[in-house]
């Protein structure tokens, strides 16, 4: 007996190890991420507004996510967890990857709104109630995260803590296909339609160069331009491609494996669940990395730093300038960083 039940717990130890290797450092990576760009945009004075405090409650939601992800994959597993422990260990990362989707659906629907109606989108009740907006990505997350506990589960005397008996079939199905799929194809439309607005401005303005440079070739600000935008089309693509893709398809094997448990294989499941719920995760970072303004802060600080660092270098050559005849050029480091005066 001490032999198998030994046997049996290093059968059950080594997914675990698995989870822990995978998820652990796609964990701490989005926590990082989301705290350095979330120090950034604290620090930076010029981007208190409506649209950064958005964007700061989905930060916050995507670290909370990302603090979740090992537990995400743990749920394949059957436990012999009480009835409060089991069903928080299910709801409180299913709340929070809800409340993600939630936030980064209300940001889309933000900069939609700013530029497909630059004039009048502060008349919009999204700008006018920002604490009740914010309030509501947060609430109404949660109350369908919370549906479980006040009753619609599979929970009995005897279970044993795993999805199946807290999550009803039913309940699985209305919120992937009735909100997380329509959440991901209402951004990409509205993605589609912020770059239609982008283009047809484009548009207007390389008419006005035109006008004014007859006769002549492309200019280099139209190319500048044709460039700018493709880069949209290509990075919002590839966070289509790469993030959602990934997302919807383990949505969907997870689907397939709750109807059919020999589907697939333990540690195929557990790989496509993290990368899938991972791969969500990364689209706030990918977002703020994308916006100059919320890295500018640190770009400032790095830019300190070398100047500090270039300027205590140029002092160490101008002080062995006798002997290596650095005095030249260390004056003229000091003064591109401005810390010697030019010449008169």
């Amino acid at each position: 007996m001490e032999n198998s039940s030994g046997h049996a717990g290093a059968q059950g130890s080594s997914p675990m190890r698995f989870i822990f290797w995978l998820s652990g450092p796609l964990s701490l990576f989005i926590i990082l991420a989301n705290l350095f760009i979330i120090l950034g945009i604290l620090c930076n004075r010029k981007l208190h507004g409506p649209a950064s405090w958005f964007f700061l409650s989905l930060l916050s939601a995507d670290l909370l996510a990302g603090a979740a992800l090992p537990f995400i994959p743990r749920m394949q597993f059957e436990d012999s967890r009480g009835y409060h422990i089991c069903f928080f260990v299910h709801v409180a990362p299913n709340f929070l990857f809800l409340a993600l989707l939630a936030n980064l659906l209300v940001v889309h629907y933000e900069k939609y709104l700013c530029i497909s109606y630059p004039l009048h989108f502060h008349c919009f009740w999204v700008h006018r109630w920002v604490p009740l907006c914010l309030l509501l990505t947060w609430v109404l997350p949660l109350l369908f995260a919370c549906l479980p506990v006040l009753g619609w589960n599979h929970w009995g005397p005897s279970s044993n803590c795993s999805y199946h008996q807290v999550f009803p079939t039913a309940y699985l199905y209305l919120e992937i296909y009735g909100f997380l799929i329509p959440s991901i194809l209402a951004m990409a439309f509205m993605s589609i339609r912020v770059l239609r607005v982008a283009r047809h401005q484009l548009q207007e303005i390389k008419k006005v160069l035109r006008s004014v440079n007859q006769g002549q070739g492309p200019s280099e600000l139209e190319q500048q331009l044709e460039l700018r935008h493709a880069k949209c089309i290509a990075s919002l693509s590839l966070i289509f491609l790469v993030c959602w893709v990934p997302y919807v398809a383990g949505l969907h094997v997870s689907v397939l494996a709750i109807q059919n448990r020999s589907f697939i294989d333990k540690y195929t499941l557990l790989i496509l669940t993290c990368v899938g719920s991972s791969s969500a995760a990364v689209v706030p970072i990918t977002l703020g990395f994308c916006n100059r303004q919320y890295t500018q802060f640190w770009r400032e600080v790095v830019a300190k730093g070398c100047a500090g660092c270039r300027a205590r270098c140029c002092e160490r050559g101008e002080a062995g300038c006798q002997q290596g005849g650095t005095s030249q050029s260390g004056a003229s480091c000091l003064q591109a960083e401005g810390v010697a005066p030019a010449p008169s």
